[in-house]
């Protein structure tokens, strides 16, 4: 049986951190395209798993304590699902603590991700680098 759209992306957030980063590098596609926000500390667009491992989450798991994506709303249609919630994390460079409320829009083709574009509060996330 095969899982839903829904139910990919929720696999990548409601597990723990290994867990999470196990399932979304699984369904990520080769040639994903991976956005971040205009204004965040990562923007930019990232093509492939390694691009995507590299510039955002290895840079998360190593400038950040603590940094979580906790999602309250998933909303899903067809080959689109969003997730919305909130970043939480202390910067250990300054050690300011943040909060953000971001949205995540994915779309999928066969069971896996092709594309996903971030929406987020980027005020709340530079406050906490300086």
């Amino acid at each position: 049986m095969s899982r839903s759209n829904l139910d990919i992306i929720r696999a990548s957030y409601e597990g723990s951190a290994e867990q999470n980063g196990r399932n979304l590098l699984a369904a990520l596609a080769a040639d994903v395209t991976w956005t971040e926000a205009a204004g965040f500390p990562y923007a930019g667009t990232y093509v492939g798993p390694q691009a995507i491992m590299e510039g955002v989450f290895h840079r998360l798991a190593t400038e950040w304590d603590g940094y979580q994506a906790k999602v309250h709303t998933y909303l899903a249609e067809d080959d689109r699902v969003a997730a919305f919630g909130v970043y939480s994390g202390t910067y250990r460079k300054t050690g300011k603590a943040m909060t953000a409320s971001f949205a995540h829009l994915y779309r999928l083709n066969n069971g896996k991700i092709v594309s996903m574009e971030q929406y987020v509060d980027s005020a709340q996330v530079n406050a906490a680098l300086t």
